[in-house]
């Protein structure tokens, strides 16, 4: 059975094919971000700097902070 893919991970095929990079390459921004930063701060920085959408920046940060390494 193929499970349908949710949360925050749904959106990273849609990220890949607008921003036209990686979704590694935008986890590895927000998580350098939020080292110093809080969760909103770090959306601002992925939309003022990156040109990402609110849903998408939201999504990657999130994901980032759920899946620390």
């Amino acid at each position: 059975m193929n499970a349908r893919v949710q949360g925050p991970e749904s959106y990273f095929p849609s990220i890949e094919k607008t921003y036209g990079k990686p979704v590694d390459h935008w986890l590895a921004i927000a998580r350098d971000g939020l080292k110093s930063q809080p969760h909103m701060s770090v959306v601002a920085l992925l939309k003022s700097d990156h040109g990402l959408g609110h849903g998408h920046a939201n999504a990657i940060v999130a994901h980032a902070k759920a899946h620390k390494e």
